[in-house]
Parts: C-alpha cells; structure tokens; sequence
C-alpha cells in the first residue's frame, strides 16, 4: 500500500493507493512515508522548529524535533463514547491545516485537524453524528520527558513531583473545583498542552500514559505549544489566558505574615482565645499585618451574624486588634447550610443554584460543615444581597476584610442563564475583587490569572510530608500563571496533631523564601484538636520562627520589584529551577528547591536532621549563611542545616542580586 497524493488548487489530499514506496516530499510541505504523512515547520527567528507525523493505520500524532519525538499520542489516540478512531481515509493540507479524516470503531467518522504555527500547533478533533459527550485524547508519557502542570491534586491525594513519577486520577477536574486546578501541563522536552474547555475535565497519568478527557462536548479543542525551553512554553501559555493586571495584596501583606485562627484553634474558638493568640504572637514578635478569624463565628453556616454565646463583644475585640497595629479579617463562604435563617430567606427569594433534578428547588450540596445551597452569583441581587451583608459587618464592627473560602458553583447543580462552570469562576472573581483579600487570597483559576489574587494552596497535614505536599501543590500554581502564592497555612492545618517544633519552624522558614507568608499555630502555644489539651512549644520555636519571619521581611524590597516583573510580563516569582537555568536536567525532579526571582536559590531543609544536598546551578553565587562565595555547576553534599538555618544562594549578578545581598547582611 502506498499513499497517492492527488493535487488540485492549493490542497494536498493524501489517498491509499497499492505499493509501499520509501519517504519522499509530495506539494505543500507534506512527507509521506510508509505508514505516515509528516509536514516540517522550519526553525524561525524565536522558535527552534519542528515535525508533525500523523499516523495512518490507526489515527496518531507526534510531534518531534531532529528525529527526537517530544510528543506522541497513544495507540488509542482519539477516544468518544466508546469508539476509538482508527485507519485514516485521507489527508489534506489546506489553509493552513493538516486535516485527517478517519474510521472508528463504531463506524462513525472522526476529523483530526492540525494547525500548526511558528511554536505551537492547534489540534482539534470532532466525531460526525456523535451527540456532545466525552472526548479524550490520549498521550505517550515516555515520549515527552517528565510531565508538569495541571495544578493541585485533590486533598487526600499524593501529589507526585513530577506528575508523570507518580499516579494522577482526577475524575472531577473542573472550573467549579474547590482545587487549583488548570487544563494545561507542560513537559521537560518543553512542550505544553492547553486544553480549551468550559466544562470539567477528567485526568489521569499513570501506567505511561496521560489521558486528557473533556466532557459534554462536541469537539476537542487543544493548543501544543512547543519551544525551546520550559519558561518559553510558559510564556506562551500566559500569552494566551493573560497575566496579572494587578496584584491584589498589598506591600505589607508580601513583607509579613497574614494570621488566620484555623489550625490555632480550629472549631474551637472564641472571643477570649482571639485575644489570647493575638497578645501571645505579640509577645512572642511574630506578629503581622492582619489577625483573621476562621470557621466557626457565625451563629450558623451562612447566617453573616457573630454567634454571640462566643462573641458577645466582636466590636471590642476588633477594637484591641486594630489597637495592636494589625487590621482584622473574616473568613466567609457561598454555602448556606439549611439549618441556617439566611437559608430561607435566600430560597424564598430565590437566591440560590438551582436542582438539575427539578429546577423550581434549589441545588443542595455536601460540604466539609454540612448540607448546604449555594448562592446563584448569575442573579445579580443575589449577589447584592450578599456582598450587602459583608459590607454591613464591615460597617458595624470595624472588619477590614475576607477570607473567602468557598466554590462559586458545584457541577452537581444547575447553571442559569446559559452560563457555564468556568463563566461562575470569573463571577465569584469579579465579586470577591470587591473587597480586601488581606493576602489570604482566593482559590479561583480556570483562566482567572488577570485578576492578580493570592493564591494558597490547599490544607495539608501537619507533618512533614505536608510541608512537601504543600510546597508542591505550591510550584504548581505558580507554573499555572498564578505568581502570588503561599502555602497552606504554616505547620499544616489538616485536622491533625499539631506539628512537631521542628516542622513548625522548617515550614516558616520554607515559607519565608515564597512571595507571602500564611501563618497560623502558634509557636508559642497551640491547641492539640484529637484530645482537647493544650501544647507548649519550646522557647526556641517562637525564636526560630520569628527569624523567619525577619528574614522574609528582609526580602520585602527585592519582591516588591519581582510583583512589578510579574504584573509586567507574567514571570512566576517562586518558579522551578529550570526555568532559569533550562539545560541543567538535575532539576527535573527536584522538589525541595526553588528560585524566587532571577536572584535568589531557595534550599530550605523540610525532612529532619541538621543538613542536606544542596544542588547549585552553575554560575558564581553568595551565601547568606557561612558569608562566602560559592562555585556552582556541583552539588554540596552535607550542607550544613541546623535548626536555626535556611539554606539559601544569591546568584551573583542576576537583578537584584546586590540589593539582595545588602538586605540580607542587615
């Protein structure tokens, strides 16, 4: 068998004809060769240039560069509704796009159209006579190097560094996650894929294959960026769903920490214990810009009152804060649990998403406090009536601002208007960037970057393994284009025991090298929540911890120009290390490091003991704890780490490196 290319005008169509011949160039760039049809993309001004193969026996693409693929579908490539796509009936180069039109095991057709460009390709794909359902498209992971991106994993689920060493199965991957999650994932043979979807996602890695689902759909629709280096598929990514406009925090909430009650006191929580922690961080100079009361002040879940058995005075208490120097904040989220008045009073008004089942009833959903409605943020008044009772407790106690904790919609529930999940992601922005987000931030994504929000990653247990966790889910937000991030909160807030000393001080110090701190155990006393009684820490904790929190604030000048870089073009502050420094491959697996801007080498110990690995990139670099200049390009074996230590490397002559350099010797 061979392929017979038949010309007319300006399209190429590639048909089977009856001899296998070797590879030879047909009109229009296309190569055809045993088995395939290939078209080159020639190296440009600003992009290295590359291959596309489709294969003909059954439907496949790969991409590659000088023989080498750097991405390639699986041998089920195409799936929907139970077909496969399979033998290719044809191709054509016309206007542009390579089109491939091929059987499927159901006996329907399947069009796979590729556009490519200068450093990325289109690939979109639909299935003639299929009712919108579930398309996937299906790759090799071992073609492509190690695999990144995607953002969050959902809690309770390892998040694996990089995704393709472990195991990824997200079956709700959505705009409506409470997760940071994005349909975008890049590799270490840099290339990355956007996929272009509304509505949830399902993802699954693992077994040497990525498998990328979009539901409800009519067509798959992806765009494969493939550069030269990680970053540049970063910035290509950011070119296409936008950089911060802005940053939403402010000079004093990246240069201290933001203190929220949750893993101080969890449920637990009252007037009396606000004011204690306040007093006790002061005490012990670990204060911050902001003392924020978490879950459980309000009479009942959305209610927006102080429950007044445990806050009798609120106004008082917001009084003694402000009088300490900190402004003070409210957590706050969509749901309305039933047993609450604001319940009512919402469904009688008809405030709330609406059933799939029977639209004339609300939409119910579980949460982690109970059965609840959510407020329908397509109904203009009420989203009034909402952001009316927010502005009312600002008024009458003196609250400065939000903690808004919540999804803005739930795929169990029904949309309004014609809206999809994604468009009640960027209402719930539009919303909450009202008002003061006092460097807690939001969890909004899915195309949400303009808006320029913190972003903190999601609880993690109190152990060592969830500062890893947390510092990972962490990198992954930054790489997703949002560049404002900071853990969860400092030492773990799962529902755990509380941390250790130890882990409590490695996590402020990790945290001190991030763009925001977001503190909230104590290290002077805690409350352990599995039996009730109280924990001390050792007086060297408080100490540790507030050196921490100097040294971060001796990076306030340095990240205030990093903001500028990021809302300028997009740059990620806290960003893998191969960004910079793209040819050194030792670091596509390395987890514990990372650069803060062009100028700063994180290497914060986060296992125990008193030192480590440190793997220094190339070039000449300054350190901030024995005083000296180092050689890079080598690893310091045994670096020394004691309690008291954060490893870190100022990379001599990158931006701001002199500026650095001063402000840490102060």
């Amino acid at each position: 068998m061979r392929w017979r290319p038949l010309l007319c005008g300006a399209t190429a169509s590639l048909v089977l004809a009856s001899a296998v011949t070797p590879a030879e160039a047909v009109e229009d760039g296309l190569t055809r060769a045993p088995g395939s049809v290939a078209f080159s993309v020639p190296r440009s001004l600003g992009a290295p240039g590359y291959q596309l193969r489709i294969d003909i026996g059954r439907l496949g693409v790969t991409a590659s560069r000088g023989g080498e693929p750097l991405l390639r579908t699986a041998p089920d490539a195409f799936t929907f509704g139970g077909g496969v796509a399979t033998r290719v009936r044809s191709v054509t180069h016309r206007d542009g796009a390579l089109v491939a039109v091929a059987d499927s095991t159901t006996g329907k057709t399947v069009t796979l159209r590729l556009t490519p460009k200068a450093d990325r390709f289109d690939l979109r794909w639909s299935v003639d006579g299929e009712p919108d359902g579930d398309r996937a498209t299906h790759f090799d992971l071992a073609a492509s190097g190690q695999w990144y991106g995607g953002g969050e994993t959902s809690e309770g689920k390892q998040q694996p560094y990089p995704l393709s060493a472990g195991a990824v199965d997200e079956p709700e991957f959505s705009p409506a996650s409470y997760m940071m999650q994005e349909p975008y994932f890049y590799t270490s043979k840099s290339v990355g894929v956007y996929v272009r979807t509304d509505q949830p996602m399902k993802v699954a890695l693992g077994g040497g294959r990525a498998d990328l689902t979009v539901t409800k759909a009519r067509e798959y629709s992806s765009t494969v960026f493939v550069e030269s280096s990680r970053r540049a598929v970063y910035d290509d990514y950011v070119g296409e769903v936008g950089k911060p406009e802005k940053s939403d925090a402010t000079d004093a909430e990246f240069a201290s920490p933001l203190w929220n009650s949750w893993a101080q006191y969890y449920r637990d929580i009252d007037q009396d214990k606000v004011l204690k922690w306040a007093d006790d961080l002061k005490a012990a100079g670990v204060t911050g810009h902001t003392i924020q009361l978490d879950d459980k002040w309000e009479s009942n879940y959305g209610n927006l009152t102080f429950d007044a058995k445990t806050f009798p005075d609120p106004k008082s208490m917001v009084d003694k804060i402000h009088g300490m120097g900190q402004k003070f904040g409210l957590w706050t989220t969509f749901w309305i649990n039933l047993d609450s008045a604001n319940y009512a009073y919402a469904r009688d008004h008809g405030y709330l998403v609406r059933s799939k089942e029977d639209p004339a009833k609300p939409c119910t959903v579980k949460w982690w406090n109970g059965t609840a409605g959510i407020i329908d943020l397509a109904n203009e008044a009420a989203r009034n009536w909402y952001t009316g009772n927010l502005h009312c407790l600002m008024s009458k106690y003196g609250v400065d601002g939000f903690k808004f904790d919540t999804r803005f919609f739930d795929d169990s529930c029904a949309t309004s208007n014609g809206l999809t999940p994604r468009d009640y992601q960027k209402l719930g922005a539009d919303m909450a960037d009202g008002f003061d987000q006092q460097g807690v931030g939001i969890r909004t994504h899915w195309g949400n970057q303009r808006y320029g929000f913190v972003i903190r990653a999601v609880d993690a247990d109190a152990s060592w393994g969830g500062l890893r966790t947390s510092l990972r889910r962490s990198m992954a937000i930054s790489g997703n284009g949002y560049p404002f991030v900071e853990t969860d909160m400092i030492g773990g807030s799962n529902s755990n025991p509380p941390p250790s000393p130890e882990v409590l001080v490695r996590w402020a110090q990790a945290a001190s090298l991030m763009p925001l701190m977001y503190s909230s155990t104590s290290p002077v006393s805690t409350i352990d929540t599995t039996t009730g009684k109280p924990v001390t820490y050792p007086a060297e904790t408080a100490k540790y911890y507030a050196e921490a929190v100097r040294t971060h604030a001796k990076l306030a000048g340095y990240l205030k120009t990093q903001v500028r870089q990021a809302v300028a073009d997009g740059s990620p502050i806290m960003r893998p290390v191969f960004f910079d420094f793209p040819g050194d491959h030792r670091f596509d697996t390395i987890d514990d490091e990372w650069m803060l801007g062009p100028a700063l080498l994180a290497a914060p110990k986060i296992t125990e003991g008193a030192s480590r690995d440190v793997v220094l990139p190339a070039g000449l670099w300054w350190d901030p704890a024995a005083k000296r200049l180092v050689f890079g390009g080598r690893t310091l074996h045994g670096y020394p780490a004691p309690l008291g230590t954060t490893p870190m490397f100022v990379r001599i002559g990158a931006p701001g490196s002199a500026s650095l350099i001063a402000d840490l010797t102060r």
